[in-house]
């Protein structure tokens, strides 16, 4: 029983740092990344569709990304749906393809951004202490049922802290790491 409870409790840590990772994945650093476009929607006939399967993306150099679409008409779409991101960037279009030049961030940008990601460093930390409180409160419902003894339930507790800290420290490497990359000349 506390071995599902710590297995169902890592997985879903495990879960908050996917999502922190992929979130922090897509901030703007000043370099030229496909991540930067992974949330942008384009209206491809009336569907929201990702823009890595309306067009070719690739990165020629670090501070430029081309998207080539597959379908020419679809240019102007393209190129609204990054206008309306908050990325901040402006296409250009030559007729085939899309250039999407990613400026270098000011300083103010680049402190702005590193507030994001602390803001979103926190949310997932918090997370993952909710999850460690689930945890432990079924395993003091299971020790109140009689159904494991105390010693059981304050093993379990040890390593559902040790689980935590281990997540947290998983989330503080990842933002120190994006924290260092945005503010990074």
């Amino acid at each position: 029983m506390i071995e599902d409870i710590l297995k169902d409790s890592a997985q879903k840590m495990h879960e908050v740092v996917e999502r922190v990772a992929h979130v922090l994945s897509t901030l703007r650093t000043g370099r030229a990344t496909l991540a930067l476009l992974d949330d942008i929607r384009v209206d491809y006939y009336g569907t929201p569709t990702p823009l890595n399967q309306v067009a070719t993306l690739s990165v020629p150099d670090a501070t430029l990304i081309v998207a080539q679409p597959w379908d020419p008409s679809t240019i102007a779409l393209i190129e609204k749906a990054i206008q309306k991101s908050d990325l901040g960037i402006n296409p250009t279009n030559d007729g085939k393809v899309v250039r999407i030049p990613i400026p270098p961030l000011t300083e103010e940008r680049r402190k702005e951004m590193a507030r994001k990601v602390h803001t979103y460093a926190e949310e997932a930390r918090t997370g993952i202490r909710l999850i460690r409180r689930e945890a432990n409160e079924h395993t003091k419902k299971l020790a109140k049922e009689k159904k494991v003894s105390e010693d059981d339930e304050r093993r379990a507790h040890d390593r559902v802290q040790k689980l935590t800290d281990d997540y947290i420290k998983m989330v503080d490497d990842l933002s120190s790491k994006k924290e260092k990359e945005i503010l990074a000349i």
